[in-house]
């Protein structure tokens, strides 16, 4: 068994002040990031979810509905809830950053998730849906992980246009199976229905990503 070596710069030094972190990370990712598409509202939001990628070129797929920010802030001020498709997506939601204590939900847990998902035959996530629907009505909804439960829901709205519809949806969901047609199905759906979207073409997405959009959503201040 090797002794590790210490290079001549230990113990190492780095920025301790967290909101310097912050602070930096963001001019950094003005500085590299072409975010010339967006108002200054939604690349706010963009650049946090490129801080969460560590990935300047992510901004090339991010498309916002035009009134995606004010829709969203909207619902937040109204203490409307979240509605997530996995628990990732509810744990990092921060809450403080949250207005007016805004629930966050998800039911992937739920003891009917598993025989809805049987009777359907679809996937849990997918399933999970189905409880969402007396919460809808100007909710936001965050999906970050599962392709099944944003066709699921863009299925049950556009079969009735006069349901309840969210103020926002967040179709985020990352992965090779589904991900990329299930965005660009949002971007169809949501724009045929008026409804407010944000998403992420192609395969990237995920909880840390739609986390970040939520959270920057839920306050026009960039640190708190």
């Amino acid at each position: 068994m090797t002794t590790p070596t210490h290079s001549h710069e230990f113990p190492f030094t780095y920025i301790t002040d967290g909101n310097e972190i912050y602070r930096q990370s963001f001019a950094m990712i003005r500085e590299e990031s072409d975010l010339s598409a967006f108002t200054p509202e939604q690349a706010q939001v963009a650049v946090r979810m490129i801080h969460a990628a560590g990935q300047t070129d992510l901004a090339k797929d991010i498309e916002f509905s035009p009134g995606l920010v004010a829709a969203a802030r909207g619902a937040f001020a109204a203490a409307k809830p979240i509605v997530t498709d996995v628990h990732m997506v509810h744990s990092g939601i921060t809450r403080a950053r949250l207005p007016h204590n805004n629930e966050a939900l998800c039911f992937l847990k739920d003891e009917r998730v598993s025989s809805l998902a049987a009777e359907l035959g679809t996937t849990r996530t997918a399933a999970a849906v189905e409880l969402w629907h007396p919460l809808l009505d100007g909710a936001i909804v965050a999906i970050g992980n599962a392709p099944t439960a944003l066709f699921h829901l863009l299925n049950w709205l556009a079969e009735d246009p006069n349901r309840p519809r969210p103020a926002a949806i967040l179709g985020i969901p990352v992965g090779f199976i589904g991900a990329a047609e299930s965005k660009r199905a949002l971007a169809q759906v949501a724009t045929a229905l008026g409804t407010e979207f944000l998403t992420v073409h192609g395969r990237r997405g995920g909880s840390a990503i739609t986390c970040a959009a939520i959270n920057a959503l839920a306050t026009d201040k960039e640190i708190l």
